[in-house]
């Protein structure tokens, strides 16, 4: 299936970055990040949205007592900062990278709000793409308050499954080939690495999954 981060069936990068337009080509750039780079932090002015060329990018924010909670973990194609085409002025969130060779494709606000005027169609795919990201998010945060954290996992490898599955035709599995780390998942669920292995492990004991490092395969229920 395709994910919610995507437009339908169409890779963000390809629809959006300035570098395909003529127009823009010749001023634009790539910005690259390193591991734990920041691209921007809470507070920052929101004068860009920005697309992924390639690496990971995680979205979170701090709490008052100083904890980190991850909203999300982006990948290749995949599109952040947007709350700017909406007149947020100052950021609530930072953007950090996850990888040691993160590539950025940056687009002032201005050229996307050209980009959206000139092209109704556009314009409001941009916007189902919002509201589908908000719903998504939504969705992670009250399993976060209300759920336990063996619940979040179940519910979580089901969001993978929509986002990344095809049904294995030979055992009638749900196969998820996806883009995370453990480290990822737990922060995702907001637990630790060694709590994630042990309930991964606990599902797999119920027969529930069975899991390698790029893939979790949700196994048919017999009888």
């Amino acid at each position: 299936m395709n994910s919610l981060w995507f437009f339908d069936d169409v890779n963000l990068f390809k629809v959006l970055c300035p570098h395909k337009f003529k127009a823009y080509k010749q001023d634009h750039d790539f910005d690259a990040y390193k591991k734990k780079d920041y691209i921007y932090f809470e507070e920052d002015s929101s004068n860009k949205i920005y697309l992924i060329e390639k690496g990971k990018v995680k979205i979170g924010y701090y709490s008052e007592d100083g904890g980190e909670v991850v909203k999300a973990i982006l990948t290749k194609g995949e599109l952040f900062g947007e709350k700017a085409i909406l007149g947020e002025s100052k950021r609530d969130e930072f953007a950090q990278s996850v990888d040691d060779k993160t590539s950025i494709c940056p687009i002032g606000v201005q050229t996307m709000h050209d980009l959206m005027r000139d092209n109704q169609t556009f314009s409001f795919k941009v916007y189902k793409f919002i509201g589908l990201k908000f719903k998504k998010l939504e969705r992670r945060l009250q399993l976060l308050l209300f759920k336990d954290t063996k619940t979040r996992l179940v519910e979580f490898l089901d969001e993978l499954c929509e986002e990344y599955g095809y049904n294995c035709e030979n055992t009638g599995d749900h196969v998820i080939k996806h883009p995370y780390t453990q480290k990822d998942i737990a922060s995702l669920i907001g637990t630790s690495r060694p709590t994630l292995n042990i309930l991964l492990n606990e599902l797999k004991e119920e027969s529930y999954i069975d899991f390698s490092r790029k893939e979790i395969r949700i196994l048919k229920k017999v009888g």
